[in-house]
């Protein structure tokens, strides 16, 4: 299991209801239900990963993001997930505000393109930069949004959404010791997790 992952189920109550939207294998699912003994289920969009989480009796169903998330009736869930997916789907400010729809709050987690590694690369090189985290060409990568810890709290503020948590990490999971400070976060975080929920709720 990923650090991150870990982190993410840190910041869900026990017995909640979860939907893990891009559940991949489901580790996070097995993880919820057998710790926190959470109702928890997925979406998840590749069929291989979707074979197998049932096979090891997870309720993992196909489906993406950007489609499906529109079926679900306004709060069926408590927490709706979005792990280190938001830069890939078509509409991420749709899938926002779908996730904050369908569940009371949201927790996504993403990988800031505003890394320090990454600005150097793309002044010092003229390219775009390839990291362990942004690790695919330009041309085939299913990265279309990329975005910043900033751009996204811009996002968070236009649509009215209360920010309740957030940290940002390195790569290998461990905390930022910058974490109150949003300027740094976004310069030194590789990646980035948002507790969230709808303002007046």
């Amino acid at each position: 299991m990923r650090v991150d992952q870990r982190l993410i189920a840190e910041m869900i109550a026990p017995r909640a209801r979860v939907l893990d939207v891009g559940s991949g294998d489901g580790t996070l699912i097995d993880y919820l239900y057998r710790t926190r003994s959470c109702d928890a289920r997925g979406i998840e969009i590749d069929m291989q990963n979707v074979t197998q989480s049932v096979a090891h009796g997870l309720p993992v169903m196909h489906g993406d993001a950007d489609h499906d998330l529109a079926d679900y009736p306004d709060d069926t869930f408590d927490y709706v997930v979005l792990q280190r997916t938001l830069q890939a789907v078509e509409r991420p400010r749709e899938v926002l505000r779908q996730m904050l729809r369908i569940g009371r709050h949201a927790i996504v987690s993403f990988p800031n393109f505003g890394h320090w590694r990454l600005r150097l690369q793309l002044l010092t090189t003229g390219r775009m930069p390839m990291t362990s985290v942004w690790s695919t060409p330009w041309y085939s990568t299913p990265n279309i949004h990329p975005c910043t810890i900033q751009d996204f709290l811009l996002l968070c503020e236009e649509e009215g959404y209360v920010v309740q948590q957030w940290l940002a990490i390195d790569e290998d999971g461990a905390r930022a010791p910058w974490r109150r400070s949003i300027r740094l976060a976004n310069l030194f975080g590789e990646q980035a997790m948002f507790l969230l929920k709808r303002a007046g709720h």
